[in-house]
């Protein structure tokens, strides 16, 4: 692949490029909200309503991103939503509402700010897996693994590091990140725009750097599937539901983990369980690259078991966190959410593309991923509401038999033939 120094440098661009967008996507969507709920004078639960109501919205947008990649291009669609989350970032900040003022500030600017929020992060992850599945075939798994090793990452640098620096260096005042992540968001919009390029064919390559077109597609005119389509067609339900369940799980986690743990003892059992958080987080961070590797080595399908079988690990240890915490159990629940948000964002879209191919990947996406948003958009309100209501085992109850029910569909999938299988058999044969 680095062979060809074009192709190289595109596929480095895109490869630190997708860090970020993964990284930023994590941060966003889910993560930062922990650190507004430790530091906010509103309730957990009135966090969440603005970014609920874009977890609805964000149904449509799903389908109307994906169908913009297909008619417009990834990245005219992708860099208008950076520069809006910018705009939200400022938003954020200027509605302020910080405990350490008494809670004064605008709390509708503040919901305004976070529905944008929510609306436009979406892109990063969908832009970042729609060029990777041009991109890649026969390292589909392991480049998905590089990227989303950005979700992880935040876990290490955005929830624990940046709360220990607002807590012990800002006195609370969260504002101060907010503005730093609108002015990187700026950054990564330029980045984009004079570094990637949405296919190899459109700079005269072949996925993976090769020296001819993939064998698996049929160089016709290409033909997007209808949702129609779609629906009537068992590999996408069962792509639906085991990992609709499974990023329902990430949702229902990384939206609870500070007000479960101020649940048990108050902020200050939150405030010592990031440590471990950002220790597991670093220890686990290259299960993104492993989930990957299992991919291209094993196939879909097992790596898909063995990541819903992962995400056991931080629900359970959250349902069962004593009063007071339990540093093996957080350092436990530490490395479970790595793999979780690590695995689900590199099997996603690697489980579409396995069943649907490079060229039909986002006609199916758009309208699977847009399915799967529905239960999510319950999650991190139903989850706040549960815990705040002294439910917490409960909550997490539920989500072990979400994850049960993704397994079984997982399962199933075994039966659902590899769309790829040529180029990727080809390209092991020729590895050997």
């Amino acid at each position: 692949m680095l062979k060809n120094k074009k192709f190289a440098f595109y596929a480095i661009a895109f490869n630190v490029l997708g860090i970020v967008f993964m990284f930023m996507y994590s941060g966003l969507q889910n993560d930062h909200y922990n650190i507004i709920t430790t530091f906010s004078a509103w309730s957990a639960s009135q966090i969440q309503i603005g970014r609920t109501v874009g977890e609805f919205v964000c149904i449509a947008l799903t389908f109307i991103y994906g169908t913009f990649f297909m008619k417009y291009g990834v990245r005219r669609t992708l860099i208008p939503c950076i520069l809006l989350c910018a705009l939200g970032c400022v938003g954020i900040t200027a509605a302020n509402g910080l405990a350490v003022y008494g809670g004064v500030g605008s709390f509708g600017l503040f919901s305004l700010s976070s529905f944008v929020l929510r609306c436009c992060c979406m892109c990063f992850q969908m832009a970042g897996f729609q060029l990777a599945a041009n991109w890649f075939i026969k390292y589909r798994g392991r480049v998905l693994g590089i990227v989303t090793l950005g979700s992880p990452l935040f876990s290490v640098v955005g929830v624990g590091g940046m709360t220990s620096l607002i807590q012990n260096h800002w006195s609370g005042d969260y504002r101060f990140f907010y503005i730093g992540i609108s002015a990187v968001l700026v950054i990564i919009a330029i980045c984009t725009r004079f570094l990637l390029r949405d296919t190899p064919e459109e700079v005269g390559l072949y996925p993976d750097g090769a020296d001819h077109a993939p064998l698996s597609e049929d160089h016709s005119d290409e033909i997007h599937m209808t949702v129609k389509q779609v629906l009537s067609e068992k590999r996408a339900w069962l792509l639906i539901v085991s990992y609709g369940a499974f990023q329902f799980i990430i949702n229902c986690c990384m939206s609870s983990m500070a007000v479960r743990y101020i649940s048990l003892g108050g902020p200050e059992v939150w405030i010592a369980a990031t440590k471990w958080l950002s220790v597991g987080a670093i220890l686990g961070i290259f299960m993104s690259y492993v989930f990957g590797w299992i991919d291209d080595k094993f196939g879909t399908v097992k790596a898909s078991i063995a990541l819903g079988l992962s995400e056991l690990i931080p629900v359970c240890m959250l349902m069962f966190m004593p009063m007071g915490g339990n540093i093996p159990m957080e350092i436990l629940w530490g490395f479970g959410v790595a793999c979780m948000t690590g695995g689900v964002p590199t099997m996603h879209p690697a489980s579409i593309t396995y069943a649907y191919g490079r060229r039909e990947y986002q006609s199916a996406n758009r309208i699977i991923m847009a399915i799967q948003l529905i239960p999510s958009a319950f999650a991190a309100y139903l989850m706040a509401a549960l815990i705040e209501s002294g439910k917490g085992v409960l909550a997490y109850g539920i989500c072990v038999v979400i994850i049960i029910i993704g397994l079984i569909a997982t399962l199933m999938l075994r039966k659902i033939p590899d769309a790829m299988a040529a180029d990727r058999a080809f390209a092991q044969k020729t590895a050997e």
